[in-house]
């Protein structure tokens, strides 16, 4: 795919579309949510927190004239509240789906449902949402799933044994193997779809390096306050803004030239630039452990979606590995 240069200026006309965007009350959920809105879509701001969502909102709608966005309160690490989202959600058709709400190396914790949360949010409670919302996907002509991943997916591969941490608990590895869940999923998602004989695109996007408050999420609920102003100065001196760390989505989004299972990412380095097929680790691209995170997610969670393919082959022909 061609993307020299591709910036939101680039951006297909999304009138009469339908979008939700989850974690969409800042950073490069609020950039993507206020650039598909700008090109006509009606987007829907998935956010945890009642005022900084409908704050957000208010905030696109005074940027944007004749923006149709509206809030609705989405809390990813409660399974009760992903299943009240979708069943109050009131428009029959969906679009987009954006799953790119997440956290970064949090001290451990486990979400309302007991999961540990890094893998509770990251994963779940979108294997969750994507589940419930599937049925409008899947009666939209070309609709998209988009999973938000990192390229911090490398640091680590999923435990099937231990997916939420019990035997122990490293913040970046958990954070790590919540990402390479989402590369997992993503796989899996095409893989089923392309079975099932539908045009859903499902593909993944990474904002390389950007300046959000994810990075400095951890040390402020630890109380660290200077590392917390050390993480933000880095930040501001060679991340790249929101409105760069959003293109890759916006991108997967929109673009007609996606192709299911693809990985975007900024062209330098995976770090910034303007957006591209980016590296992934061949792990996230195994059918048999995208079959099995698929199996323990839905048990997990409670959430049945397609079935699976029948055959040894996913959607480009590749022989499963085992």
């Amino acid at each position: 795919m061609a993307t020299t240069g591709w910036n939101a200026r680039d951006i297909p006309d999304q009138s009469g579309r339908v979008a939700v965007v989850t974690g969409a009350n800042s950073g490069i959920g609020f950039v993507t949510a206020r650039e598909l809105a700008r090109r006509g879509a009606r987007v829907v701001l998935a956010c945890r927190s009642e005022s900084r969502g409908a704050s957000a909102a208010a905030g696109i709608a005074a940027e944007v004239p004749g923006a149709e966005v509206e809030f609705r309160p989405l809390d990813l690490a409660d399974l009760a509240s992903v299943r009240e989202f979708a069943a109050a959600l009131p428009y029959e058709r969906l679009d987009l789906l954006i799953n790119n709400a997440g956290v970064m190396a949090l001290p451990y914790g486990t979400t309302a449902d007991g999961f540990e949360t890094q893998f509770g949010v990251n994963h779940l409670g979108h294997f969750a949402l994507t589940g419930l919302l599937l049925p409008r996907l899947l009666a939209t002509a070309r609709a998209r799933v988009v999973s938000v991943s990192s390229g911090m997916h490398a640091m680590a591969n999923i435990d099937i044994r231990d997916l939420n941490s019990e035997r122990s608990y490293h913040r970046w590895v958990a954070y790590g193997r919540s990402k390479s869940a989402n590369l997992l999923f993503v796989h899996e998602l095409a893989r089923r779809l392309a079975a099932a004989g539908s045009d859903v695109v499902a593909a993944a996007a990474h904002p390389g390096y950007a300046d959000t408050n994810l990075q400095t999420a951890a040390v402020r609920m630890e109380g660290r306050r200077t590392a917390e102003r050390v993480v933000s100065l880095v930040n501001r001196a060679i991340a790249q803004p929101p409105e760069a760390g959003a293109l890759p989505t916006l991108y997967a989004a929109t673009d007609p030239g996606v192709r299911p299972d693809s990985f975007t990412g900024p062209r330098l380095l995976g770090w910034r630039g303007a957006p591209t097929p980016s590296w992934r680790a061949p792990w996230t691209v195994n059918d048999l452990a995208g079959e099995r995170l698929w199996a323990e997610s839905e048990r997990l969670t409670g959430v049945t979606a397609l079935a699976g393919p029948t055959g040894p082959t996913g959607p480009s022909g590749a022989t499963r590995a085992v």
